[in-house]
């Protein structure tokens, strides 16, 4: 007995040890002050920051050193390494209103402008509306830039802006590239001193993936253009006249909310009309999301934000960036690809894709094959052609099959190359589906889909056991264009619904992501991988991370031919007018299972410049709008203070309704039907004419499946442009049996048009059994 309690004593001891030592460890919070509160003894709020530190502080470290970022435009605070004990007195302080701990983002890693119908010999459309978007400027929060490209050059731009204060460090600016900036603070407070070895301390790119997005956003016509002998063409930008500011958030380890939060501050106080961000991490509150906030503080003074949807699809509730006052969006393929099949030894073609660019394997002959999750050994780690995980004697002088997971695809190549092998066929696992994606990869290598995989790995085993064993050979097909059918939503995309605001649609469309080629520095090898010595000045790249820059390039032109929209009013635009049907005629399909798509794997659509140019009526929203939004959303007054820097009258809210009537251009209703057998609700909405004056819009619905959807009025006449009317959705449904726990959605559409103008709606009803 006594020794039992000796034991529990000892786990006692070792438990408040290290409990008492938890408390002390130091990690990133971001602190948001009341900002008038400012004791008149302080000069500058930097001083009542460091006074306030002091008084919480339970360690004698100079304190000074302690404050990492200061921000005052798009958020009222600082942040700062801090202990538990430390963050929780913080957080009693009177002017203090939260206390945010520090998340870690990732990256979300042409034809395209001609895909999307934007030609430079197209003289009256978007691009010659908006003289390019020269007077417009595009902050790209991301990995930085490589500024000597072609695509970053001046020729023909007129002088910066006058607005324009932001400045370049590191390196010269030009008229083109007009703004540099790194923030490596938070990054260094918890990784301690970067290794300028291996990254720079400027805003000079050395990943790649912010040049990539910053060309795609604005990049400049450049002839020839390719990656290895594929793609070739003529590079170009969303808007090539736009000027660009690079902002590098992020670097070997991620992308730290403190310096995220720290550029999206500079960036606004500098002048960009447009925020490109295509990183993202773990779906929390807005009040605890700092992309959350800095985009709302960006969104007020004016500046439209769009987001990468992330990379987390197929599977559903995978959509990070999701706040309704950022434009999120998700991948599409456009209508070329780079085909490399695989001929298997009995004759069999299997379709796959590559960018491979090195010599071809010799023609007319075949290789012998193998799985590489046979070959002994760890059996696990060899199927996914993990570092060290090969034998040399199995591999030398073979093909290998590697299935796709854990380390990066071109590095899987890397691993059968050191091993001796000449060649790789990268399969997808069954979650991957039959989504593709093309790497330039060190060695020749194809892609393939899931099923595929299983039809190679059974042709092996049977090839195996008979006087024939298995060969194959890998044939490069360089660059297919015209393809169908196109779009198609890449299996990567990340689907809706939104797991924080489920009565708000996410993503909000989708734009190309899949294959793109864009702008890429020296110094880093088209792979990516640090035995890549290859040099490029483009690379093919896929993600939503380069859908994202398409729409914040196209968000520039829109803001340029017309100077008075808002963000709400362009994401409305390109909401309203985005498309759902591939170039069969058909509703888009989802890549990873080759059935079609729905509303919550594409939003509102497919992205379409030339219509969202002149969308005839916009859905558009003040910064009240989203304050009566998270009233009803339950958030507290507080929580609503840290994220718009605004005192909240809930009580107007209450007018509002229901946190669905925020004025989006989709309409969503998520009814819980707990034994009930009818349910309903409304949507109240306004539009504003941005057509012709005296111009009347009729409604056509198109209600979900067996559910009832009503508008009144029925007709909207407008006497001129400006005039806002309001219209009332309701939605009724009769209960369906779901089995407990189970959910069940479906989409219809609402349009209004004046003959000339259709603007469109999706209309989603969930319904749900709950448990």
């Amino acid at each position: 007995m006594a020794s039992i309690i000796l034991h529990l004593s000892t786990y006692f001891f070792l438990f408040l040890t290290l409990s008492a030592t938890d408390q002390h460890r130091q990690t990133t919070f971001i602190v948001r002050v009341q900002h008038d509160a400012k004791p008149s003894v302080f000069p500058t709020h930097t001083h009542w920051y460091d006074s306030t530190l002091a008084s919480v502080s339970d360690s004698q470290i100079l304190l000074s050193s302690r404050i990492i970022h200061t921000y005052d435009t798009v958020f009222h605070g600082f942040s700062a390494k801090l202990s538990a004990l430390e963050a929780s007195k913080l957080e009693s302080v009177s002017t203090v209103l939260s206390v945010i701990p520090e998340q870690v983002r990732h990256l979300h890693t042409t034809r395209s402008p001609e895909f999307l119908g934007l030609k430079t010999s197209d003289s009256a459309g978007l691009l010659k509306e908006s003289d390019f978007g020269s007077d417009l400027v595009i902050g790209v929060l991301d990995t930085g830039i490589w500024p000597e490209r072609q695509s970053f050059n001046d020729r023909g731009l007129g002088p910066v802006p006058v607005k324009w204060k932001g400045t370049c460090v590191g390196f010269p600016c030009n008229r083109k590239l007009i703004g540099a900036k790194y923030f490596s603070a938070g990054y260094e407070a918890t990784n301690g001193k970067m290794n300028e070895t291996l990254e720079h301390r400027s805003p000079r790119d050395s990943d790649g993936h912010g040049t990539h997005t910053a060309s795609i956003a604005a990049g400049r016509y450049v002839f020839p253009a390719s990656t290895l002998g594929y793609a070739r063409g003529v590079a170009a930008g969303m808007a090539p006249k736009a000027r660009l500011a690079a902002y590098k958030v992020c670097w070997n380890a991620g992308c730290f909310d403190s310096d995220i939060l720290a550029a999206f501050d500079s960036a606004v106080s500098d002048g960009v009309d447009v925020i490109s961000l295509s990183v993202g991490g773990v779906v929390v509150p807005y009040y605890l999301d700092a992309i959350a906030i800095g985009a709302y503080g960006a969104s007020d003074h004016g500046v439209f934000v769009s987001a990468s949807a992330g990379n987390g699809g197929p599977g559903g509730l995978t959509v990070t960036n999701i706040a309704p006052w950022v434009t999120t969006v998700g991948a599409g393929a456009i209508d070329r690809d780079f085909p490399a099949d695989v001929k298997l030894g009995n004759g069999k073609l299997i379709p796959g894709v590559s960018v491979y660019g090195g010599p071809a394997l010799a023609q007319h002959r075949l290789y012998p094959l193998i799985y590489a999750g046979n070959e002994g050994g760890d059996g696990y780690s060899a199927s996914l052609c993990l570092e060290g995980s090969l034998d040399p004697k199995s591999v030398k002088g073979k093909i290998v099959l590697c299935d796709r997971g854990i380390n990066s695809r071109a590095q899987k190549g890397e691993v059968v190359k050191k091993a001796g092998g000449i060649g790789m066929i990268l399969a997808n696992g069954v979650f991957d589906g039959e989504g593709l994606v093309a790497d330039c990869h060190v060695l020749p290598a194809t892609s393939v889909g899931a099923s595929s995989g299983d039809e190679i790995r059974k042709y092996i085993m049977s090839a195996s056991k008979s006087k024939s064993p298995p060969k194959a050979t890998i044939i490069f097909k360089g660059t297919r264009i015209n393809v169908r059918p196109a779009p198609v939503v890449a299996s990567f995309s990340a689907r809706g619904p939104n797991p924080e605001s489920p009565e708000i649609l996410k993503p909000d469309l989708i734009a190309p992501g899949l294959n793109i080629l864009a702008a890429w520095p020296d110094k880093v090898g088209p792979s990516g991988l640090a035995s890549d010595n290859r040099k490029t000045e483009f690379n093919i790249l896929s993600g939503t991370s380069m859908a994202c820059p398409h729409v914040s390039g196209l968000a520039a032109l829109l803001k340029a031919a017309h100077p008075e929209w808002g963000p709400a009013a362009i994401k409305s635009a390109l909401i309203t007018t985005a498309y759902t049907v591939d170039n069969r005629g058909e509703t888009m399909i989802d890549e990873s299972s080759g059935n079609s798509s729905t509303v919550m794997d594409f939003g509102a659509g497919h992205v379409h410049p030339q219509k969202a140019m002149d969308p005839g009526l916009v859905y558009d929203i003040s910064s009240y709008d989203y304050i009566d939004f998270l009233c009803n959303s339950n958030y507290t007054t507080k929580n609503i203070q840290v994220i718009t820097r605004k005192h909240a009258d809930c009580s107007r809210a209450k007018k509002a309704g229901h946190s669905g009537n925020l004025n989006v251009p989709s309409m969503m209703a998520v009814f819980q039907q707990y034994g009930k057998q009818k349910m309903s609700t409304h949507f109240i909405r306004s539009v504003t004419n941005v057509g012709v004056a005296d111009s009347v819009y009729s409604v056509s619905i198109r209600p979900p499946r067996g559910m009832n959807v009503t508008v009144e009025p029925m007709k909207l006449v407008f006497r001129r442009v400006g005039q806002k009317l309001n219209f009332l959705v309701r939605v009724k449904v009769a209960a369906v049996k779901l089995s407990p726990g189970s959910s069940m959605t479906k989409s219809g559409s609402i349009e209004w048009s004046d003959g000339k103008h259709v603007v469109t709606s999706p209309v989603v009803v969930t319904m749900q059994e709950p448990l």
